[in-house]
């Protein structure tokens, strides 16, 4: 099976594992496209993916694995990868696991289950 190479190379730009810490991505193309009218965007947009590559560092072991994989995949299936975008993912990931559990007695609205 011949890979052509454009696809071996934007791979190799997406996502490169690191073993016991976050992925390693290339934020240029995502603050690149975030700065299309305005340089100083692109500025703003390189400075809050390096803020969220330093929380990452700080955190990612704190992650279950499986969320860590789960999150990494997603953020880079687009070919556009973000560390904001990763840390989004793994923090809703944390927080849905500490929502109040459905007992069957209780709904969002208030009202009384239906009988």
């Amino acid at each position: 099976m011949i890979i052509p190479v454009a696809a071996m190379i934007l791979a190799a730009q997406i996502a490169i594992p690191v073993a016991d810490g976050p992925p390693r991505f290339n934020t240029q193309p995502t603050c690149n496209g975030a700065a299309t009218a305005n340089g100083a965007v692109r500025d703003v947009c390189l400075d809050k993916e390096k803020q969220a590559r330093d929380e990452l560092g700080r955190q990612w072991a704190s992650f279950p694995g499986a969320d860590r994989g789960r999150c990494v995949e997603s953020t880079a299936a687009g070919g556009i990868p973000s560390y904001v975008e990763l840390l989004t993912c793994l923090e809703m990931a944390k927080q849905a696991r500490n929502l109040p559990k459905d007992d069957g007695l209780h709904t969002t609205t208030g009202a009384a289950p239906a009988k």
